[in-house]
């Protein structure tokens, strides 16, 4: 059932130049993080990638077409794949990081569909009836590069029973699924139970103990999804971590503390060893000051070395006291609010109240979807700045919503994830590049855009959805604050300015690498890693021609998420606005005045105290950057590696150090 574009028509462009953004900075960022491996040894080029990913999504539509006999026309659906194909060449639409990555490739045929979804969500609500469920589903989506989020309902709601009564050896196999199940016998043996052992459940009849024997030792090569092998030691840390945390709370109800401690603690032991890049976001309550003081290790030292693992968020509503919270964000940026009414009450800020996501229970790590429990969502990116008319955008949202919506007709490997997604059909069209389109066009223009765009992607849910007869989509446009997949295009990331005029960004590349001779060979500046002496950093040069945040207020800021909010995003804006010190004090009334237009917001303060030696963003002067530039030679590109896929959000917004 497998659908081919047409070999001329790739051939065609296997020729033409590529518009890769920054100087060889998108380039670069494509080689190191998209391009994927070939049969013969070599790497993809761009359109090879690009063939992978329509030929993966024109399959899965195909699959479900003929599965259905709903009318599979050949014709039409190659007219289509190639229009899509252009769009995405010409970087007028991109999928999101994780689907250049893995769409069209044996992950899909191993029934890891769940792995073409940026993000997700879990409640603890309901640990009484399934204690180990929620954290099973943050480690087993985080280990598939998914981002989840959680929240502490389930404090109160259990009985920890510490496990004494005799021992299981339980055998890890070296799989994802072993590394779960591990997981779950270890959380089920402390629910107090009188009956016998079951390795399928898990209970606390039995004290387990786990053989680490099967797992690969620490660098093997991980084939499916990259990268190398962590080897037992994260999960043999996790394991005595958990057990430490139970183990004093026997006899008691489970905490907020402990549910935040574990999930933190997953997180850590499933990105080990990469970039400590967050999978997770936390939502508890405003007026609770342990959980706002969960990041502050003078309060709680012993947290240091997990709690970076989540943003941390707050529930709000229009009875919210924002003074202790927002005391906190002032200082580090923590916590972000999350207006979690507004979500299940709207779509769209400008259209009427609807209820449509009564069922919602919390929103992915960047907050840019709302979300019921165990709820995935699949987003790709848009660029309004790449569009010579408002026509031309109409035509390329059909694309990007026929992209998102075939990945909602696969299923997953859990259960209650299909239950909502084959209910929900939620996808994310999301827009990038705002800053640049404001930059050329007036507010007015973009409200058009914005507005028009949005009642065009109902019409193409109308359509599609009664061709694949299926039920439409809950919701279908956000705002993602975007990163890797921003830099490809040339394109500021999400709704965010940018931080400067001229910069160096600096990309991080394996010593071993073939990548970084060829970086070399073009003219970039290299310096070795002053932390890791196994990577390079290497230095582009960049330029952008639209207003910098620092001559944004946090006010304009705001309000620019509150447009989005009310003209384009039925789910949600990612918005992290920055402020300088003396804005802090505007944060409470921020709160409070925007309760009403907003569903979610954070803040980031800027401060000097912040530099330090090899940032990944450097201010440089205009003749700085024009001398550097002089300097810079086309790529060439041979490399013979498997690239290294973002994990998670594919964004550096949700970035913690």
């Amino acid at each position: 059932m497998e659908f081919k574009l047409e070999e001329g028509f790739v051939k065609e462009y296997s020729k033409k130049p590529v518009n890769f953004g920054f100087n060889g900075l998108g380039e670069i960022t494509y080689y190191r993080t998209y391009s994927r491996l070939k049969e013969d040894g070599t790497n993809e080029s761009w359109f090879e990638t690009v063939e992978r990913v329509v030929n993966g999504i024109y399959s899965i539509q195909k699959e479900h077409i003929l599965k259905n006999d709903l009318g599979w026309n050949e014709t039409k659906a190659q007219a289509s794949a190639q229009e899509m194909y252009r769009r995405i060449f010409t970087f007028k639409f991109l999928p999101p990081g994780r689907g250049l990555w893995a769409c069209g490739t044996n992950i899909i045929k191993k029934g890891l569909a769940a792995a073409l979804n940026n993000c997700g969500f879990t409640s603890t609500e309901n640990i009484d009836k399934d204690f180990a469920s929620p954290f099973c589903f943050m480690m087993d989506m985080s280990m598939l590069g998914v981002g989840i989020g959680f929240d502490l309902k389930g404090e109160g709601k259990v009985e920890i029973r510490k496990p004494e009564s005799g021992e299981m050896v339980y055998q890890i196999p070296d799989t994802r699924e072993g590394w779960v199940e591990s997981l779950k016998i270890l959380l089920d043996s402390y629910i107090s139970s009188t009956q016998p052992y079951d390795p399928k459940i898990g209970n606390g009849k039995f004290k387990p103990e786990f053989d680490y024997s099967l797992i690969r030792p620490e660098g093997t090569p991980i084939k499916t999804f990259g990268g190398t092998s962590s080897g037992p030691k994260p999960l043999i840390e996790l394991h005595k971590a958990i057990r430490k945390i139970l183990d004093k709370l026997d006899g008691e109800d489970i905490t907020g503390r402990a549910i935040a401690d574990i999930m933190n603690l997953i997180g850590v032991c499933v990105v080990s060893g990469n970039v400590r890049r967050s999978a997770q976001i936390m939502f508890g309550e405003p007026e609770d000051e342990g959980y706002l003081d969960l990041k502050d290790y003078k309060v709680n030292p012993e947290r240091g070395n997990f709690g970076w693992s989540s943003n941390n968020s707050v529930f709000c509503n229009e009875n919210t006291n924002y003074e202790k919270p927002s005391k906190r964000t002032s200082k580090n940026g923590e916590p972000g609010y999350f207006w979690l009414d507004n979500a299940q009450k709207y779509g769209r800020m400008v259209d009427p109240i609807n209820w449509r996501d009564k069922r919602a229970k919390g929103g992915n790590p960047c907050l840019e979807q709302t979300l019921e429990d165990k709820e995935l969502c699949c987003l790709v990116e848009t660029f309004p700045h790449n569009h010579e008319s408002l026509e031309d955008y109409l035509v390329t949202l059909k694309y990007a919503y026929l992209y998102a919506k075939s990945v909602t007709l696969l299923k997953t490997h859990w259960k209650e994830t299909n239950r909502v997604l084959l209910r929900n059909r939620r996808i994310g069209l999301s827009q990038t590049g705002i800053a640049q389109f404001l930059e050329d066009h007036t507010l007015e223009e973009y409200r058009i855009w914005c507005d028009s765009g949005y009642k065009k992607v109902q019409y193409y849910d109308e359509v599609y959805s009664n061709w694949f007869c299926i039920p439409k989509s809950i919701k279908t446009t956000s705002i993602k604050p975007s990163g890797s997949i921003s830099l490809l295009a040339g394109a500021t990331p999400g709704m965010h300015y940018p931080e400067r005029d001229f910069y160096i960004r600096r990309i991080r590349v394996g010593n071993t690498s073939p990548l970084l001779e060829a970086c070399h060979k073009a003219g970039y500046k290299i310096e070795q890693d002053v932390k890791d002496s196994t990577v390079s950093c290497v230095e582009i040069p960049v330029a952008v021609k639209c207003r910098t945040v620092d001559k944004v207020s946090i006010w304009e800021q705001v309000n620019l998420a509150t447009f989005i909010q009310k003209w384009w995003a039925d789910n949600q804006v990612s918005c992290t606005v920055t402020f300088k010190p003396e804005e802090a004090k505007e944060i409470e009334p921020i709160l409070k005045y925007n309760a009403y237009n907003l569903k979610g917001i954070s803040f980031l303060p800027v401060t000097e105290a912040g530099v330090y030696a090899q940032m990944p963003y450097e201010a440089i002067t205009k003749e700085e950057y024009e001398k550097r530039v002089k300097n810079i030679k086309p790529l060439k590109i041979a490399l013979g590696e498997e690239s290294k896929p973002e994990l998670y959000c594919d964004s550096e917004s949700c970035q913690l150090a």
